[in-house]
């Protein structure tokens, strides 16, 4: 959400930054905030105005009472009525006017920071080269004509399943067994134990539904409304179909542990002492729009259900800058443990998410695609999520407040890094080498094959 006073000091520079984020009319949507604000401001003057008149007015009845001039009283009585009347329509009005300037602000996305790179898509991305991770190597030629993907090794041992998975579920669904989901049981535990224990993050186990109010403060609504799942219970289900009984009564399932992790702090007010705050999760997440159409159909890629370890900070607007390189650090370092190639790309304005002023996307190397592919995003979000949450934070002995920042990362997806490892670690008999950060977590053991 952005902050209207800061919208009215300088309209240019926020303009210049709807600008950059791709809209094109960004002049005429920064006036007609400033012509909503103005709007609001001259209706509280007019209605000071009359509560101050009412006041006077009320007094000056006792006065015309006690002087025993009725006529008097009784005009100042009707304006009093009048001016209730009056104020009442206008305190409505007033609501009215706050609803309409808060949802136009809450529609826009949050302003670029300085040095963010301009462009329109991924194409414009910049590599971060002090960030790259090893340069991809060819795979050993000892009988393996090409690299493989995921799906086709992963289908080849008999331990990832999506036909079956779609016949309970649908697309975009899929059974791992065996080896396959104890890996998959392996990477979140290795993960956590390394933000944990190395990095300093506390391990938390959040709910995955959440209410309207937790989505619009990590700014999945009221934009992203049907990216989400959606659950309401039976009995609000049987009390009425239609859409706004629903969303009074309804949870979202959590399209990444972001939405309770941040809202953690939501409506609270923290001491700085205790900033930053490092959270770190590890849950299922669900996404209703799973991808372009036609795009990554087949395999773990875009799935409708996956898994995902989670890094969520809140900080001082002193602190953000620093904790996003090095909420970046931590999440490369799970890539660097695992011997995967991967490099780092600074999102141009066109293709960074809705609440992020910055972010570095991290993509590792699968050979069986013979391209990068994103396995993490970590984002700088400044006091955007923060004042939509009305989470703050007070230093010591001081009266005002500040809204914290927040900054959120994955670290890893799961899945992406079971598929990055699928790949990278084929052999030509179509085995798996395990690699030997994961060894102690898969019970020693050092080859997925297949069995029977």
């Amino acid at each position: 959400m952005h902050d209207i006073k800061a919208i009215r000091d300088d309209e240019a520079a926020f303009a210049a930054g709807l600008g950059r984020r791709g809209l094109a009319d960004a002049d005429a949507v920064t006036a007609d905030l400033l012509a909503r604000d103005k709007a609001l401001r001259d209706l509280l003057t007019d209605l000071q105005a009359k509560q101050a008149r009412r006041n006077d007015a009320s007094k000056a009845i006792g006065k015309a009472k006690s002087q025993k001039d009725e006529a008097e009283a009784q005009k100042l009585m009707a304006e009093v009525a009048g001016l209730k009347d009056a104020i009442q329509e206008g305190e409505k009005k007033q609501r009215d006017l706050e609803a309409d300037l808060r949802d136009a602000l809450a529609a826009l996305p949050n302003l670029p920071a300085d040095g963010v790179p301009d462009g329109a898509d991924e194409n414009d991305n910049v590599p971060v080269e002090a960030r790259m991770f090893k340069n991809p190597e060819p795979l050993p030629a000892d009988g393996l004509n090409s690299a493989k993907e995921h799906f086709d090794l992963g289908e080849a041992l008999g331990m990832m399943d999506f036909k079956r998975a779609a016949k309970v579920s649908g697309s975009r669904f899929v059974y791992l067994t065996k080896s396959l989901a104890r890996m998959e049981r392996a990477l979140a535990s290795f993960m956590l134990d390394l933000h944990t224990d190395q990095f300093g993050y506390t391990e938390v186990v959040p709910p995955i539904l959440a209410r309207d109010d937790a989505f619009f403060g990590t700014t999945q609504l009221p934009k992203f409304e049907f990216d989400q799942f959606w659950a309401v219970t039976g009995e609000a289900f049987l009390e009425g179909s239609d859409r706004d009984a629903l969303r009074a009564n309804r949870y979202g399932l959590i399209p990444t542990a972001e939405v309770p992790l941040t809202n953690y702090v939501r409506e609270e007010i923290v001491e700085e002492a205790s900033l930053p705050l490092r959270f770190t999760a590890h849950t299922p997440c669900f996404r209703a729009e799973a991808g372009a159409a036609g795009k990554d159909t087949r395999g773990m890629i875009r799935m409708h259900q996956f898994s995902k370890v989670e890094l969520v900070s809140i900080a001082t607007p002193e602190q953000s800058a620093a904790e996003h390189e090095r909420m970046t650090d931590c999440a490369q370092e799970v890539l660097k443990r695992l011997g995967l190639s991967h490099r780092v790309v600074t999102l141009c304005t066109g293709d960074m998410g809705f609440a992020a002023k910055k972010t570095y996307d991290i993509e590792v190397w699968l050979p069986g695609q013979g391209r990068f592919r994103e396995i993490s995003s970590c984002s700088n979000c400044g006091d955007f999520q923060g004042r939509r949450m009305n989470a703050r934070f007070r230093a010591k002995d001081a009266k005002a407040t500040r809204f914290v920042h927040t900054l959120n990362g994955s670290g890893l997806a799961v899945g992406r890094t079971l598929i990055a490892i699928l790949e990278n670690y084929q052999n030509a008999d179509g085995s798996i080498t395990v690699p030997e950060a994961l060894r102690s977590y898969m019970g020693g053991l050092e080859r997925i094959e297949k069995t029977s």
